[in-house]
């Protein structure tokens, strides 16, 4: 199977860079799957959404993404969010609490929810 040039960066920083065979993301449009080969898009992501690589090794990283792009070329794919963080990084008691505040802004409750959003899919895996 082809694999792709892969990187997820926010603002603050690149969170994965390397070669992948699959990507998918969401965005405003829907959830979209990326394979090698895939025609150029360009698509905006959703606030508090999910971003799933498969590398070439098989290893699958699921990372909660905030708000940003998402770049598609033949050879490439581009992640470009406000914020990003993996799976494995997200306090689970922190983003719940978040859901249950009656006083969270919008943001605040949109990224929470993208964080439960990876964790869920991470552990489906």
């Amino acid at each position: 199977m082809a694999d792709m040039s892969v990187d997820l960066v926010a603002v603050e920083r690149l969170v994965w860079s390397g070669r992948a065979k699959f990507v998918s993301a969401q965005t405003t449009e829907g959830e979209i799957g990326i394979l090698a080969g895939h025609e150029p898009l360009l698509g905006q992501l959703v606030e508090g959404g999910t971003v799933t690589i498969v590398s070439d090794s098989d290893e699958r990283i699921v990372a909660a993404v905030h708000g940003g792009f998402f770049s598609v070329t033949a050879t490439s794919v581009r992640v470009l969010a406000e914020s990003a963080e993996f799976s494995f990084d997200i306090d689970e008691a922190a983003a719940k609490a978040v859901v249950a505040d009656a006083d969270a802004s919008p943001a605040a409750l949109a990224k929470a929810q993208g964080q439960l959003r990876a964790l869920e899919k991470a552990a489906s895996a």
